[in-house]
């Protein structure tokens, strides 16, 4: 997600390095790398010359900080920006008693599914959900409903094909209220283009349900024209909020900087996967976090937060902190990993890991699978007692030999895994060892991540970050 644009505006950083301080002259180059990050990125024009402006005004007024450096206070300008254009703060879903949501996007925007995901990230929060199937005219658009909704678990009304698509939103409606959920999810027909007809019975079901929300579903990876799309719709239906979808796909991320700007309505959620349950509220200051390459340690803590339960991060602390984190162990933490999306999905989420390449990751993931299958040949035994594997070669061998790796191999990852856990005990026990050694980097090359030039974060002005402090239960994430 947004690769390109980082890279783009990371180039514009480096015009400013080396300068004592940001002048009219030397950022008229930063500004043109801005711009043209901005433009190929596919961001509306008007937006890209607003957003220009707006920097230039702002970095040149900035307040001299003593220890930032310029590429770092032009850094702070360009993320503040990036937060205004994109909505400041995230937009929630609006509260009623139930809460009637209706969903509208053209063929191919992933509607349909970006509707159950919605609903599923409602039952995580408690809030029950009844979906609606209106689409009549897509063949099987009510089966793929129905067979998502049985997925999630999540309910679906329908009355099959043969009724007005205006009739079963009014009756599904009226079936929720009776029932007593929280939220109602009304799924609409699209088609490959805007039309009369799409727009005369969406403005129909509008009138006849009365929804307190009304999305639009739009693909990511049409970059401006989804704004324009979104205007589109706002005009003459009036829409509360956009849906993204396909943010994980090879989009250049206009779409996320021009829809608020182009259509006056905020994103509200963007989908980032295939997966059921791979959809996220939209944060502004987070998508800008990830934009200029700095993580976003937010959403991945709400990830892990999904899946971990307290209990077992305490005992696994206490292993960590006691030097007895196993292969057992290391096991349940790569499944976590795996449940918590792609490996690359998560690692673009961590401070300084946006410049990690699809063939590293894919080499990551290559040693992880090599690894799981090792540990796999592996007894009980031998798993919760690590050292019976370094003190015996015959006990490698035959593990070597089950799970179809050279026996080197199979040291390897005894050896490395030995150094990974006498490091998880000094990290535990809040010392932090030169050189980062352990079980290697699995991305290739050495352990420093090629972030953007600058350690700091917007927040902190830029400046040196500072040591962080040791929390409890987090260690191995």
């Amino acid at each position: 997600m947004f690769d390109a644009l980082s890279d783009r505006l990371e180039s514009a950083w480096k015009k400013l390095r080396g300068q004592d301080k940001i002048s009219e002259t030397n950022i008229q180059e930063a500004l043109r790398e801005v711009r043209r990050a901005l433009l190929e990125a596919d961001v509306n024009l008007q937006v890209v010359k607003d957003f220009v402006e707006e920097v230039r005004l702002k970095a040149q007024g900035a307040e001299v900080v003593a220890g930032v450096r310029p590429d770092q206070q032009f850094i702070k300008v360009v993320y503040d920006q990036l937060v205004e254009v994109m909505g400041e703060t995230n937009a929630p879903l609006a509260e009623a008693a139930p809460t009637v949501i209706l969903m509208a996007g053209l063929q191919g925007t992933g509607k349909t599914t970006a509707t159950a995901k919605l609903a599923l990230h409602l039952r995580k929060i408690n809030r029950s959900t009844l979906l609606v199937a209106t689409d009549i005219y897509r063949p099987a658009a009510i089966a793929q409903l129905l067979t998502l909704g049985k997925q999630i678990d999540v309910p679906v009304f329908e009355l099959g094909t043969d009724i007005s698509p205006v009739e079963i939103a009014r009756q599904g409606v009226e079936y929720g209220k009776a029932q007593g959920v929280d939220t109602v999810i009304v799924d609409t027909a699209g088609r490959l283009q805007i039309d009369a007809d799409m727009m005369a019975e969406l403005a129909q079901i509008k009138a006849a349900i009365q929804p307190d929300e009304t999305l639009l579903v739009v693909d990511a990876m049409t970059g401006q024209e989804a704004a324009n799309l979104t205007r589109t719709f706002q005009e003459e239906i009036g829409i509360t909020g956009a849906i993204l979808t396909k943010m994980d796909g090879d989009t250049r991320g206009g779409a996320a900087l021009s829809v608020r700007r182009i259509s006056g309505q905020p994103i509200k959620f963007i989908g980032v996967g295939e997966k059921v349950e791979a959809l996220q509220p939209f944060y502004p200051d987070r998508m800008a976090s990830r934009i200029l390459g700095m993580g976003d340690v937010l959403t991945l803590v709400e990830k892990a937060q999904e899946e971990v339960n307290l209990a077992d991060v305490e005992k696994l602390t206490q292993k960590i902190m006691e030097a007895k984190f196993d292969f057992t162990d290391f096991l349940k933490q790569t499944r976590l990993l795996k449940t918590m999306g792609s490996l690359g999905g998560v690692m673009k989420l961590i401070p300084g890991m946006n410049k990690i390449s699809s063939e590293q990751l894919q080499h990551g993931e290559q040693q992880l699978k090599r690894a799981e299958a090792m540990i796999g040949s592996m007894t009980l035994e031998e798993r919760c007692n690590p050292e019976l594997l370094s003190s015996s070669p015959s006990r490698r061998k035959r593990v070597a030999g089950g799970s179809g790796h050279k026996l080197e191999d199979v040291s390897k990852l005894v050896s490395e895994f030995q150094k990974m856990r006498s490091l998880m005990q000094q990290m535990g026990q809040g010392n932090m060892p030169p050189g980062m050694p352990g079980m290697g980097n699995p991305f290739g090359g050495d352990n420093q991540a090629a972030g953007p030039g600058w350690r700091g974060y917007p927040g902190q002005g830029g400046k040196k970050a500072k040591k962080p402090k040791k929390k409890k239960g987090f260690g191995t994430l």
